[in-house]
């Protein structure tokens, strides 16, 4: 059993910083590319921030210059430093992970269960 769980959302005000963890755990042999997500009320879940094993990364237009996506392989973790964060950046963070079970096998796709990012004065 895999399990991604998210952590570190809360109540900022703008301008502000909050930074994200994911942490994957269970039966894994490999974590290919991981990412965050968000859904606002109302909208669509859109992709934030991607980033591969070997480290190459790419960010929705929004988010460029203010959030700063990383992972540690080492502690199968996935991190989300998010600075100058603004109102319409209130939304519920997914993490995602393609995860190889066993050596061969195909990548399986995980979510988190999310956590909630909420930028108000």
């Amino acid at each position: 059993q895999v399990q991604l769980v998210e952590s570190g959302g809360g109540l900022v005000q703008p301008g502000g910083s909050l930074r994200l963890s994911c942490a994957a755990s269970g039966s894994i042999f490999s974590i290919g590319v991981m990412g965050w997500y968000r859904q606002a009320p109302g909208k669509q879940r859109e992709l934030v921030a991607g980033i591969t094993r070997t480290g190459s990364t790419n960010y929705a237009d929004s988010v460029k210059g203010r959030f700063t996506i990383s992972r540690d392989n080492a502690k199968n973790t996935l991190y989300l430093q998010m600075n100058s964060l603004k109102p319409e950046d209130t939304a519920v963070y997914y993490c995602n992970a393609a995860i190889r079970l066993y050596t061969g096998s195909t990548y399986y796709n995980y979510w988190g269960q999310g956590t909630q990012v909420t930028i108000s004065s």
